[in-house]
C-alpha cells in the first residue's frame, strides 16, 4: 500500500456564512467518509481540518509574511493521508471527500529511499 495526500480546497467566504445546520452537513459528511474509506479497502492514517487564511503566515527567502503562500479562490481547508493500492485507488477514494464549495488534489506521498539496512 502506498501513501496518498487528500487536500481539500473550497471557498473560506461560504463557511463563514453558513448556517449551523449546514456546519452539522458538512462535518455528517465527514463522519461518513472516514466510515466508507476502511470499505473501499483503504486506511485514512492522518488528517485535519486547518484554520483559515487569515491565521496562515509564509516564509519566501527566510521573510516571513502574513497570508497565505499564494491567493486563490479556494483554500485549503483541510487534507487526509490515505493508504490505497495504487493512484487509481486513491482517486476512488478520493472521489467520495467532502468538498461540497470546492474540490480536492490527490497526490503521492514521496517514499524516503532507503539503504541496504532499510535506513
Amino acid at each position: 500500500m502506498s501513501k496518498y495526500l487528500i487536500l481539500i480546497f473550497e471557498r473560506e467566504a461560504d463557511y463563514a456564512t453558513m448556517s449551523p445546520e449546514g456546519w452539522a452537513s458538512v462535518v455528517d459528511a465527514h463522519n461518513a467518509f472516514t466510515k466508507a474509506v476502511p470499505d473501499l479497502g483503504g486506511t485514512i492514517v492522518g488528517g485535519e481540518a486547518v484554520q483559515q487564511t487569515n491565521t496562515a503566515k509564509s516564509i519566501r527567502s527566510g521573510k516571513v509574511t502574513h497570508g497565505p503562500f499564494f491567493e486563490s479562490k479556494e483554500a485549503l481547508a483541510g487534507y487526509y493521508v490515505v493508504e490505497a493500492r495504487d493512484l487509481d485507488h486513491a482517486l476512488e477514494i478520493a472521489k467520495l471527500t467532502p468538498a461540497p464549495l470546492g474540490g480536492v488534489e490527490v497526490r503521492p506521498v514521496l517514499e524516503a529511499p532507503t539503504d541496504a539496512d532499510g535506513r
